[in-house]
């Protein structure tokens, strides 16, 4: 497998193969920053050039994963990878604790350690769950959208794509929130919520509308 990034979240992706076991072939991609190293601890080659991924995925494994951050960044690299050939694949911790329910988890999700989904949950593609969330049931996580460490969705709830859910952010029951939306670290969704906005605070109010995501 391929994880795109080698800083920030995209070692916590590694520590996720790890505990699947999926470390042969194992490589990262970083072509934005200079200081990127050669090997990731000694021992995960760092692809460079779009180049050498195209040779990777041709000869070695075409399955990635993105280690990044940023809805809109995330949709732009998967776009890229399945032009060369790439097949965008979810990693998810078995440590985390999935019901066996009625749950639909699309391709490329990365879902952390402590994650807790419960029944009848439709996760869309390219959805960051990070670490100890927990998504209640009937709820549905729209494409490419980025929840921080312990965010709580409670039941019935909806996220529009692309949207950013802060770290410690909790969404009460039967709540809609719209597309590309960033709710604020530590905030409380409390009714519903626009699309294109930043809501912040207990209980959350928009603060500021945001630019229109066009794919």
């Amino acid at each position: 497998m391929l994880i795109a990034g080698a800083k920030g979240f995209a070692k916590e992706v590694l520590e996720v193969c790890y505990q699947l076991q999926q470390l042969e072939h194992l490589v990262f991609f970083d072509d934005v920053n200079a200081d990127a190293p050669d090997l990731l601890y000694n021992q995960f080659p760092v692809l460079k050039s779009i180049e050498e991924v195209a040779l990777y995925f041709k000869t070695i494994d075409a399955a990635f994963t993105i280690g990044i951050g940023n809805p809109s960044l995330r949709k732009k690299l998967v776009n890229k990878f399945e032009a060369i050939g790439g097949v965008y694949t979810s990693t998810i911790s078995p440590l985390a604790t999935i019901g066996h329910f009625g749950n639909t988890i699309g391709a490329g999700c990365n879902i952390m350690t402590g994650t807790v989904i419960t029944n009848d949950v439709t996760i869309g593609s390219g959805v960051i769950i990070n670490l100890d969330c927990t998504v209640g049931h009937d709820s549905i996580i729209g494409d490419f959208v980025e929840m921080a460490p312990g965010v709580h969705v409670s039941g019935n709830c909806s996220i529009g794509a692309y949207s950013n859910i802060g770290t410690n952010a909790a969404i009460l029951p039967k709540i809609t929130i719209g597309k590309n939306v960033i709710v604020g670290a530590g905030s409380v969704v409390t009714k519903d919520v626009p699309a294109n906005c930043l809501v912040v605070g207990v209980p959350a109010i928009v603060k500021r509308e945001l630019p229109k995501i066009q794919f």
